[in-house]
């Protein structure tokens, strides 16, 4: 869309706008040369032609018009842009004497023009407009002001050309959600807010892509009904019957300022899909697919020893500060305070948590902030936003851990677990979620009902002895068969003694205790050849050895 176009359609949206009449004089700013700039103590706004607002016709005679708005732009290096449209209206009680100022002045300089009989351009007729830091805009036909501080304001400027301001509406370009456009561009929205006061500080939606924030993504998960979020979840296809999604959903919310909650349990159980459904339902994306801006994958590697995996460091080769995903989950839930954003980090304790993550977990405990370098002025992003040496852990941002506890993991430490709400995942409903399967994936209905049975037999002796397997593999078994069954055509049951051996009987080690587990499971397995002589291997094992384990 090029620049022409979006002014366009930023103008069609504020006079769409409630509250603005469609005769309201609309100012145009959008010029290179015309553009907004901050100064001490306000903002320049603009500078227009005084005999576009002088006068209008009505009823044979000319009246001022009594509400103006004044169409501005300000733009951040590289593409951030941000529109705004100053809104003035004529009280009855004639609080805006400005308005009547520039009426007479209007009408006065075509008088002298004429009078003079002096072409149009001959007389200046442009006029600097300012937004002050007590909500009013002025004006004036003198030098560009560098500071209008109530010193230099009282010295230079006739208090009758001024107009008290009603609103200020304002749109963002790109409206992708990115931290490439966060910072500065919301800071400057904050500083209009600072000058009219916030509540008369109004975003519009005008331009809408991919990226782009649908209402539906403006909103927090605790206005939003657990059973919504349920059924949602559901949707998207996650098997959760143990009340992990209304368990998850208080343990995210319950706090204001934190939202820290550990995901635990066996490998494949859902506690990644968990998340992520979560966080698309409260976003209102009805696809695991479809392209989510504000959801922030970060897996967690074994070597991370220090918080710069997380909050980035300075790279001085490039000159730039390296932004993770971690730290562009903070500068976007910064940019966007009323969206959530999650981050999640998963397998969270491959490396030690309270290493890594320790300066994260004291900035959201004493609501301070993250100390990311120490050069006083903001140092460019390796993403194209500018990043400060401190930023606050914004209160939308959401972080989710996954772990597994098993012998390639670290142990999590009292200090991380007294900050976190951690749920348990190890509970698998085998037959419940062959159904659900099965229900959204009708194709895969004939091989379930014959693979089905002896996986569902198979699960229930393992969990029984704490050895048990998540969904995952679950379904990649029923849909190997299903894959055997078009493409290759063995017998079912040849196809279930080789999915054994290969995706479950794999997991098993233990010792004495676990010996009724594997003559369980050799009674189970009498018919299926491949699958017997690998239990019987490890009885074998047991027998010599005081301990069995399949992958040695």
């Amino acid at each position: 869309m090029n620049l022409v176009e979006r002014q366009r359609q930023f103008e069609a949206a504020v006079s769409a706008y409630p509250g603005i009449s469609g005769e309201a004089r609309i100012a145009r700013n959008f010029g290179f040369s015309n553009s907004a700039r901050v100064i001490q103590g306000g903002l320049f706004t603009s500078t227009s032609n005084l005999e576009t607002y002088s006068e209008k016709l009505v009823a044979g005679k000319t009246e001022p018009y009594k509400q103006f708005i004044f169409l501005c732009v300000l733009t951040f290096a590289p593409q951030d842009e941000v529109y705004f449209a100053i809104v003035i209206n004529d009280d009855a009680d004639k609080i805006n004497r400005g308005l009547i100022k520039l009426f007479h002045e209007g009408v006065r300089r075509k008088e002298e023009l004429a009078a003079a009989k002096k072409k149009e351009g001959n007389i200046s007729n442009n006029v600097k407009f300012y937004l002050t830091s007590d909500g009013t805009l002025f004006f004036h036909n003198n030098d560009f002001l560098e500071s209008i501080t109530p010193e230099d304001r009282d010295l230079k400027i006739d208090p009758d050309c001024s107009a008290r301001v009603d609103s200020v509406l304002f749109a963002l370009w790109p409206p992708s959600a990115s931290a490439r456009r966060g910072l500065l561009a919301r800071d400057f929205v904050g500083y209009l807010g600072s000058l009219v006061g916030h509540e008369r500080v109004h975003e519009i939606s005008v331009w809408t892509d991919e990226n782009s924030l649908s209402p539906s993504m403006r909103r927090m998960p605790a206005t939003i009904p657990v059973e919504d979020i349920e059924s949602g979840v559901t949707a998207l296809g996650g098997h959760y019957p143990n009340g992990e999604v209304r368990r998850f959903h208080a343990a995210l919310n319950f706090l204001d300022h934190k939202h820290f909650v550990i995901l635990s349990g066996l490998s494949g159980t859902g506690k990644t899909q968990l998340a992520l459904k979560y966080a698309r339902t409260i976003h209102g994306v009805t696809s695991d697919t479809a392209v989510d801006p504000l959801i922030f994958e970060c897996p967690v590697r074994p070597e991370w020893t220090d918080p710069t995996s997380l909050t980035g460091y300075y790279d001085v080769l490039s000159n730039r500060y390296i932004v993770p995903p971690f730290l562009e989950a903070v500068l976007v839930a910064t940019a966007h305070r009323d969206s959530p954003v999650f981050v999640i980090l998963d397998e969270m304790n491959l490396a030690r948590i309270e290493y890594y993550l320790s300066d994260v977990l004291s900035a959201i405990e004493t609501r301070g902030s993250l100390q990311l370098h120490s050069n006083s002025v903001p140092l460019e992003g390796s993403t194209g936003t500018s990043v400060r040496a401190e930023i606050p852990i914004p209160p939308n941002l959401y972080i989710i851990g996954t772990i597994n506890v098993d012998e390639t993991t670290n142990p999590v430490s009292d200090k991380v677990l007294d900050r976190a709400s951690v749920i348990d995942m190890s509970t698998v409903d085998a037959p419940g979620f062959i159904a659900s399967l099965t229900g959204r994936h009708p194709e895969l209905q004939a091989v379930s009902a014959i693979a089905g049975p002896k996986l569902i037999e198979v699960h229930q002796l393992m969990q029984q002895h704490g050895r048990g397997f998540g969904y995952r593999l679950i379904e990649e078994f029923v849909r190997y068969h299903a894959f055997d069954a078009k493409h290759l055509g063995n017998a079912p049951d040849s196809v279930t003694d080789d999915l054994l051996v290969q995706k479950v009987l794999v997991k098993l080690r233990g010792a004495e205790r676990q010996r009724g587990l594997l003559n369980n499971l050799d009674k189970a397995c009498d018919r299926l050849p491949k699958a017997k002589a690998y239990i019987q291997r490890l009885i074998s094992d047991l027998d010599e050895f005081g301990s069995f384990q399949a992958m040695r």
